[in-house]
C-alpha cells in the first residue's frame, strides 16, 4: 500500500501557475503509476494527467493538454503537476492517485482503476 498527501492548491489569478506536489509514502514509490485527478462542485470527478513507474509514458486530459505538466521524482518518491495558464474552469480539488494496475480493459484514464487516493487540494482560479 502506498499513502498520498498532496499539496500546493492556492488561489491564483487566470493566466498565473501554481505547482502542486503528492508526496509517497509506506510502499515502493516506483512500482506506481501515478494520476492527477479533479473535482469541481456539482460535477463528476475528471481526469487530468497520467505517468507510468518511471516516467517514459505520459498522457493528459484535451482541456489542460499544452499547459500542465505531469512529472516524478522516485527519489524523492514525489509526483508533481506544474499548472501554467490558468482559467477558472480549472478551479477544482486536485486528487492525487496510485495502481499497480495492468489493464487492457480500461485506460489509466478511469479513475476506477485507482485504489488509493490522497485528500486533495483546493485550486481557485480568478477572474
Amino acid at each position: 500500500q502506498v499513502h498520498l498527501v498532496e499539496s500546493g492548491g492556492g488561489l491564483v489569478q487566470t493566466g498565473g501557475s501554481l505547482r502542486l506536489s503528492c508526496a509517497a509514502s509506506g510502499s515502493t514509490f516506483s512500482r506506481y503509476k501515478m494520476g492527477w485527478f479533479r473535482q469541481a462542485p456539482g460535477k463528476e470527478r475528471e481526469f487530468v494527467a497520467h505517468i507510468s513507474e518511471s516516467g517514459g509514458r505520459i498522457s493528459y486530459a484535451d482541456s489542460v493538454k499544452g499547459r500542465f505538466t505531469i512529472s516524478r521524482d522516485n527519489a524523492e518518491k514525489t509526483v508533481y503537476l506544474q499548472m501554467n495558464s490558468l482559467k477558472p474552469e480549472d478551479t477544482a480539488v486536485y486528487y492525487c492517485a496510485a495502481t499497480q494496475a495492468y489493464s487492457t480493459t480500461y485506460s489509466y484514464s478511469y479513475s476506477g482503476i485507482y485504489p488509493y487516493w490522497g485528500q486533495g487540494t483546493q485550486v481557485t482560479i480568478s477572474s
